[in-house]
């Protein structure tokens, strides 16, 4: 039998929990990706069905608007795609031990990794399908938002064939997200299965990320001199783009080098512990304080943006009053999308984080450790590093920009009262769901036993 054969039949399987079915487990393995996966759908769906507009224009000032397009694009999609990227994750730790068990057992290779495809790819397809039907039924009313003084109408409807591809390329994401996470279960089942897995958060990550953000920098000086305005438009868009990537592979790094030095000078219990949360698993602890990240990254885009239509609409004749407006529109829609991912992402991660935990808490518990320091832990360990990645995620935003717009206009009022609510909302939302997650633990600890068996 062929190792896609075997593979169909051992999937649903896999799919349910050991032993009786919980229904937290099922919450975790299936519900809360097929959730995030909806969410990036929807979003990716209703980013790209807004923007197409812009395409459609052909005069004098086509150009700024479609430049203006890119970067929400870009600011919006690659943290929408690393969301994606993290939903393939989330069951990561349960699939792993149950995979890990079945090559230890003389799974091969090849079945290991088809399980884990198949299985990720229809959550993501399930996911992907209710996500586009979220988009139809907004499409009517994203349909609704003007631009040069008319609604964008029909517009905001993408053809059946974008729909498809849209759906396709989330499938492929998490393909690839579950295809690449299994490397570790493959080379050391043993390994996984006695939860002894390596960091990874290497202070290469960071070097390469400084190297990203100071090509852009430069390649953002030398706008002027590419001449052709499609070259300078996807330059700009590359540059904040890959400087989104390289703000993803830093944080893991940044997140363990604070941790440990959290850990030398820890004086509290809450403090010890969450010191070692994150230093357990880096690249988990991101995924909690990631988002933030990100947006913190587009506020400082939003800001500069209000700032410019605050300039331009002084004095400003009809034609130019119109563009202040739609950039004033424009900034809102991508700072609400930003915060929409940022409420996604928080809450689906901080609740997955919780119930992967859920047999470690239950052994805390029986050996006698107060739920209150739990909680206390759990909230230290994800809301500590966030002002710290909140503010690298903005300064290097504002070097990116920075050769554009100048110090003076980076220092406008309006500007520096974007950051700080957006870095204020962006708290108060990871706050919520690590309230919403810590909720979780006491709910954890009335019912051990359904815990107590998930890893043996």
């Amino acid at each position: 039998m062929s190792s896609l054969s075997m593979a169909l039949r051992l999937t649903p399987y896999l799919a349910r929990s050991n032993g009786s079915s919980f229904r937290e487990a099922g919450l975790r393995d299936s519900g809360l990706p097929i959730l995030a996966f909806g969410t990036v759908t929807a979003l990716l769906l209703t980013v790209a069905g807004g923007s197409q507009v812009f395409w459609s224009w052909s005069d004098d000032i086509a150009g700024t608007y479609q430049a203006l397009a890119v970067v929400a694009m870009v600011l919006l999609i690659i943290p929408l795609l690393t969301l994606g990227a993290s939903a393939a994750r989330l069951a990561a730790r349960r699939r792993d031990d149950r995979l890990a068990s079945l090559r230890l057992l003389g799974a091969n290779s090849a079945t290991v990794v088809w399980m884990t495809v198949i299985e990720s790819t229809v959550l993501a397809a399930v996911g992907a399908v209710a996500g586009a039907g979220l988009y139809a039924c907004a499409a009517p009313f994203l349909g609704l938002i003007q631009f040069r003084g008319q609604a964008i109408g029909t517009h905001a409807w993408l053809s059946v064939p974008s729909i498809l591809g849209c759906v396709l390329a989330v499938c492929v994401l998490a393909a690839a997200s579950a295809a690449l996470g299994l490397r570790k279960v493959v080379v050391t089942p043993l390994g996984v299965r006695t939860r002894q897995t390596a960091d990874g958060a290497h202070w290469v990550r960071g070097l390469i990320a400084a190297v990203v953000v100071v090509i852009g920098v430069v390649a953002m000086g030398m706008l002027s001199s590419f001449g052709a305005f499609i070259v300078i438009i996807a330059v700009m868009g590359g540059c904040f783009g890959l400087a989104l990537l390289a703000l993803n592979l830093m944080g893991p790094w940044i997140l363990r080098l604070r941790a440990s030095s959290q850990l030398k000078h820890a004086k509290k219990p809450e403090q010890l512990l969450a010191a070692r949360t994150v230093l357990e698993s880096p690249k988990e602890s991101w995924r909690q304080v990631g988002g933030v990240a990100m947006t913190s990254f587009v506020g400082v885009f939003v800001g500069v943006g209000m700032a410019v239509a605050d300039t331009m609409g002084t004095g400003a004749d009809a034609e130019t009053t119109l563009l202040v407006r739609d950039i004033n529109t424009g900034v809102m829609i991508t700072l609400l999308g930003s915060f929409l991912m940022v409420a996604c992402s928080a809450g689906v991660n901080q609740a997955a984080a919780v119930l992967d935990r859920a047999s470690t808490l239950v052994a805390l518990d029986r050996v006698g450790m107060p739920r209150k320091l739990m909680v206390a832990a759990r909230v230290k360990a994800v809301m500590s590093p966030l002002f710290l990645v909140a503010g690298i995620s903005a300064a290097a935003a504002a070097v990116l920009v920075l050769p554009l717009t100048g110090a003076a206009l980076l220092t406008q009022p309006v500007v520096i009262l974007t950051i700080g609510g957006v870095f204020a909302a962006g708290f108060l939302l990871v706050r919520l769901a690590v309230a919403a997650g810590t909720a979780q633990i006491g709910q954890v600890l009335a019912r051990p036993e359904r815990y107590a068996s998930m890893d043996s």
